[in-house]
């Protein structure tokens, strides 16, 4: 929790940064996020313009502002700057703010799976609003936590409540930023159906739309992974855009995801693995798996290959076993990952 002192401290020290022309502009007329974020593209560039927004998000005094500014900061991967602004709406006086806050922060509390999902779920469920972007966000939060519980088939009832809920909200701030959440949600949903061609039309769409560079990291990785059997430089290339992306943006947990994991599990997969090293343990038995080591893939996964259905895969790869491919193919198919449910289903043909 921020305390008021702190919240003031930060406001006070930020206005100085905010051009005199936005002060000036918004001290006269009650702009929506909409006209502020056209206003500052106008003026400035990408990267400047996101920086001035966020600014702007935590020093309005716009009610309206105060709620649509925790979505920008949310969908733009401000983490530390969504907290704050969560603590400033629990403080408002308007109830919405508040339980726009209480979304927000069940949000942050998935991300850092701080609770377990169904508990989320319910706390999410008692959160009653006639507003119907509030609603949306609520149902668009529900379907989050399946996805963190890897059942990305809970899509399905979001779609066919989506075209209501979406015909209800005017604000275009907040329907162009619910349409590309739902993107990416579509991305993922038919992506683990393997229907690859609708979920790279989306995963396209999503990235057309955003100024992100979060959203652009993750829309890469993942695009990158889609061609895992088909082709190593369309794989590679989408990672090679996110490792310039996440660099440009000093974004260091990401840089080695790319570096240590998906880089590396690619290079295996297509066994292109000169050069290629990990700190990851998985993916160490992965290249050793791709050059013949097979024994010392062995060593590396003994003691941790019952956690995932990727290590098990890895194992049943080092040991040419059907039994632990089959365990392995079961895991993905258990949470709806039909897509990644190939790899021991293919390795168990080739045995």
């Amino acid at each position: 929790m921020v305390e008021r002192t702190e919240l003031q401290e930060m406001n006070n020290s930020d206005i100085g940064l905010i051009p005199e022309y936005m002060t000036d502009i918004t001290d006269k007329i009650e702009l929506t996020m909409e006209q502020v974020m056209l206003l500052v593209s106008q003026e400035h560039s990408e990267q400047e313009a996101l920086d001035l927004i966020r600014k702007y998000c935590l020093q309005s005094t716009s009610v309206d502002v105060q709620k649509k500014g925790l979505e920008f900061l949310y969908m733009n991967g401000f983490y530390q700057d969504l907290e704050i602004l969560i603590a400033k709406n629990r403080e408002s006086l308007f109830d919405a703010n508040r339980k726009w806050a209480e979304v927000y922060q069940i949000m942050l509390d998935r991300r850092k799976r701080k609770y377990p999902m169904w508990e989320l779920r319910r706390r999410l469920g008692n959160i009653q609003s006639p507003d119907p972007e509030l609603t949306c966000l609520i149902e668009l939060s529900i379907v989050d936590t399946y996805n963190s519980e890897l059942e990305f088939g809970m899509i399905g009832n979001f779609l066919e409540k989506q075209q209501q809920l979406f015909d209800q909200i005017e604000d275009n701030f907040i329907l162009t930023s619910f349409n590309l959440r739902l993107y990416q949600k579509l991305f993922m949903y038919y992506w683990k159906r393997n229907e690859l061609i609708m979920a790279r039309k989306y995963a396209f769409r999503a990235l057309n739309q955003t100024n992100s560079p979060h959203t652009k990291v993750g829309l890469n990785i993942n695009l990158s992974l889609t061609y895992t059997f088909e082709t190593y430089y369309q794989a590679m290339y989408h990672l090679k855009e996110a490792l310039k992306i996440s660099k440009a943006n000093n974004m260091t947990k990401m840089i080695h995801s790319i570096e240590q994991r998906n880089m590396p599990f690619i290079a295996a997969h297509f066994k292109r693995t000169t050069g290629v090293s990990s700190t990851d343990i998985s993916e160490q038995a992965h290249i050793e798996i791709a050059r013949g080591n097979n024994e010392k893939a062995i060593t590396l996964l003994e003691d941790i290959y019952h956690t995932s259905p990727f290590r098990m895969y890895y194992m049943g790869l080092a040991k040419q076993d059907k039994n632990i491919l089959s365990e392995s193919c079961s895991m993905f198919v258990e949470r709806s990952d039909y897509f990644f449910s190939r790899l021991p289903m293919n390795a168990i043909k080739n045995l």
